[in-house]
């Protein structure tokens, strides 16, 4: 899956089927070619679209897809709903004891952005649960997950040194289910400081499987998913998916989709996600924000780089140098783009721990080692 030649006519088959609205016969005319299942199989897994091309085919009606290659994505998807229902039902059941205990949580991405973007809470590919607390709830956060059988990748030492990771990863040692906890301090790739009070002000409230769930506003989630897509170069389709479907379905208020993103200085990395959303997948936009989307030139200039590894889903995302002017770009300014991959290069997380999660060394020290560490991650040969 080196050549582009190889994953083409795959690519766009996987790319009809992540469209908001498919065209059914464009769909079906296409299967009627010859289709490298192996590649498009695989493609799918990587783009993490598994869900969405099972709900197109199956769509297409029968004898539309080979059988066993239908057996397949049957078999695959209804793993996915399983691994779903158990993950929903343990979100519930957190969110029971967090308000029992006074600590306030939100949910933002996984079965809520699902059932956002599809109306169906497994129909989007997500590996953990992802809740938002504030900073100065993580101790007793961490202190409650413990006494619900889960194993803390952040341990309670670091926390109380004050040691900030890229995330709370937790994992539930019966079942090995993940729930991944954020802060407005773990929110490093917000070019400013997340103001969580607004956001849990702003709430509200999404329904999965009949219970409502405290979740992020609609426009606060259509900035954090495009935050996260930039984060991770928009490799996978699924990030523009997200977007496309995202901006498809729910009823915007645009002016605080624009002024949010202004809130945490993601104005560019907002027109990035909607013109890949819109360019790639045809995702309908109002007029007046598509054409400040299209005024962006540089926005425009880093979707033409995104397109060009786009379709390999990550084998050959871009080496230190091209990784480091994105950042600067997608962030913009003569000043503010320099500024923002400073603050990157030297956010120590718990990778830079070089010592330990339970160390008392200062993090000047950890933020030291970081650009040493990412060069040698990504210096070689691009390959994270």
């Amino acid at each position: 899956m080196n050549e582009s030649t190889t994953v083409g006519a795959p690519w766009a088959l996987l790319v009809e089927c992540a469209r908001s609205n498919p065209g059914i016969d464009r769909l079906n005319e296409m299967l009627r070619g010859l289709v490298d299942w192996p590649v498009l199989l695989e493609l799918a897994e990587k783009h993490s679209v598994f869900g969405l091309a099972t709900s197109r085919f199956r769509d297409c009606g029968e004898g539309a897809v080979p059988a066993e290659i239908f057996e397949k994505l049957r078999d695959r998807y209804r793993a996915q709903t399983l691994f779903t229902l158990r993950l929903t039902a343990e979100m519930l059941r957190l969110f029971d004891r967090f308000t029992a205990s006074g600590v306030e949580a939100l949910v933002t991405k996984g079965p809520a952005l699902s059932a956002r973007c599809y109306g169906d809470p497994g129909l989007r590919q997500y590996g953990d649960l992802d809740l938002l607390v504030r900073d100065k709830d993580i101790l007793r956060s961490t202190e409650l997950m413990m006494s619900l059988g889960y194993e803390p990748r952040v341990p309670l030492t670091a926390i109380q040194a004050r040691k900030i990771p890229g995330e709370y990863v937790f994992r539930q040692l019966s079942t090995k289910l993940l729930v991944e906890f954020h802060t407005e301090l773990t929110f490093r790739y917000h070019p400013r400081p997340l103001p969580v009070e607004k956001l849990f002000e702003r709430q509200v409230r999404v329904k999965i499987d009949a219970h409502d769930v405290p979740a992020l506003s609609l426009e606060d989630e259509l900035i954090l998913i495009s935050i996260h897509g930039a984060k991770h170069f928009w490799e996978q389709l699924s990030y523009i998916a997200d977007v496309a479907a995202f901006v498809s379905r729910q009823d915007l208020d645009w002016a605080r989709v624009r002024s949010s993103a202004e809130e945490v200085g993601g104005e560019r990395m907002l027109n990035v996600g909607l013109r890949l959303a819109a360019d790639v997948l045809g995702a309908p936009l109002p007029e007046n924000v598509a054409a400040l989307v299209r005024s962006d030139r540089s926005a425009g200039f880093l979707v033409g780089q995104i397109l060009r590894w786009l379709p390999a889903a990550g084998p050959v995302p871009p080496g230190i140098f091209a990784r480091a002017m994105f950042r600067m770009r997608m962030r913009g300014g003569v000043f503010s783009g320099p500024a923002y991959l400073f603050r990157l290069s030297f956010s120590p997380t718990e990778e830079d721990w070089i010592e330990g999660p339970r160390n008392k060394r200062h993090w000047f020290l950890d933020a030291l080692g970081r650009p040493f560490r990412l060069a040698r991650k990504y210096g070689k040969d691009g390959k994270s």
